[in-house]
């Protein structure tokens, strides 16, 4: 197990994404993150099955990173509630660790 994590976001549209992105590598709070899509969702929402084509952002970071990078998403995001998730990575290239730990504030 290591110390970083991967967190992703969707949001309904490609700029919005980029901005999320943006920002955390701005702020050195993702050493990196990369924006996809869309991607169709589907999901319960308000008693309804919703349908909707989202970007997914997805950026790496330490975990004890993740609250700043949860905040950062919240003041970025447009949905009441977003997805905001965070998956250990537990393993890798050393190389690529030691790069990440590099960028990282």
């Amino acid at each position: 197990m290591t110390e970083f994590v991967q967190v992703s976001t969707t949001i309904d549209t490609e700029s919005g994404a980029q901005a999320i992105a943006t920002a955390l590598v701005e702020r050195r709070l993702a050493a990196c993150a990369q924006v996809s899509g869309p991607v169709r969702s589907v999901y319960h929402w308000q008693g309804a099955v919703e349908r909707a084509d989202e970007w997914l952002c997805t950026a790496k970071t330490r975990d004890a990173l993740f609250p700043q990078v949860e905040s950062a998403i919240r003041e970025l995001h447009s949905y009441a509630c977003p997805e905001i998730i965070a998956v250990p990575i537990i393993d890798g290239s050393e190389a690529y660790f030691k790069w990440l730990d590099e960028q990282l504030g």
